[in-house]
């Protein structure tokens, strides 16, 4: 029996929307990172860390690749694409549809840039009978030469542990990066300003939530009991989008601040008073000093 201990990093790409972030909140057993049915959910890149016995595998989320209209397109993109060299191995996620769609050609075109070996995953094996399954198998395996295919199903966990052996297969012989019990890297005020969006993206119309950024002012516990104070802006970019934010009576607002309230109690492990305003910063996703004032720097990708 090998004691050799096995570590890297793995990198999930694919169109917006195809279960990214599902599939790697699944594999670590926590909620890193947050998760909408609207796309572009994920902005940034975020670390999510699975040790085993005998391995230790770096996971990195990536934003949906996609063709870009605003600057802060271009930033997730050119996130995602960074991650191809800088890993051992890449899993391109795709939905069971037996077709390629016109974003997942982009997504292969700017793969093959890279040496990297690369895992298809076709996720929600649950959506889609055998044959259809087989006929996506079958497409994706002329257009691109993948070193591996596994179906599976993020949302029921169906043959996760199959992927898990054959992300081990592409893993190094390597030290450990992480302490056992760290599953991200990520700073607690990033996903806590994440939770809040994710709650936003999820209750707000949709010509709304693309246009929102959140920014954590101050979070601080309390000395003398175990509460943690955070207050947090909601920006957008028009007063008529401040206004759905907000919300007749201010209910919208409040129901934002109720459903994050709750998972951000679950991160912390303390009670929370949260403190929600909103506020209108027109174009910011146009803006290289305010894409960057909200933690999306070219030059740190």
């Amino acid at each position: 029996m090998s004691n050799k201990f096995y570590s890297g990093f793995v990198s999930l790409v694919g169109r917006p929307n195809v279960g990214k972030s599902t599939l790697m909140n699944y594999i670590i057993g926590e909620k890193i990172a947050i998760m909408s049915p609207k796309p572009q959910t994920t902005r940034n890149k975020i670390q999510a860390i699975l040790t085993k016995p005998d391995f230790q595998a770096v996971f990195i989320d990536t934003p949906g690749i996609h063709k870009t209209k605003y600057k802060l397109d271009d930033y997730m993109v050119k996130a995602a694409e960074t991650t191809f060299s800088e890993v051992d191995a890449v899993l391109m996620l795709v939905e069971p549809l037996g077709r390629i769609l016109p974003d997942d050609e982009n997504v292969m075109e700017r793969l093959k840039k890279t040496k990297t070996p690369v895992v298809l995953v076709i996720n929600k094996t649950d959506t889609a009978d055998e044959e259809k399954i087989l006929r996506t198998v079958d497409v994706f395996s002329r257009a691109y030469k993948f070193a591996d295919i596994v179906p599976v199903s993020a949302l029921s966990g169906k043959n996760m542990d199959e992927l898990l052996k054959v992300i081990k297969k592409y893993l190094p012989v390597g030290p450990k990066y992480f302490p056992d019990d760290m599953v991200t890297d990520q700073p607690e005020r990033q996903i806590v300003s994440e939770l809040i969006r994710e709650k936003a993206l999820r209750l707000l119309r949709d010509e709304v939530p693309h246009g929102i950024a959140v920014e954590i002012n101050s979070m601080k516990k309390r000395p003398d009991r175990d509460l943690v104070d955070i207050e947090a802006v909601i920006y957008c970019e028009r007063e008529s989008h401040k206004g759905i934010i907000i919300g007749k009576g201010g209910n919208m607002l409040k129901n934002i601040g109720i459903k994050s309230r709750e998972d951000i109690t679950s991160l912390l492990g303390s009670e929370v008073n949260l403190q929600l305003w909103v506020k209108v910063k027109k174009d910011w996703r146009d803006s290289d000093f305010l894409l960057k004032n909200f933690g999306y720097d070219f030059k740190k990708i």
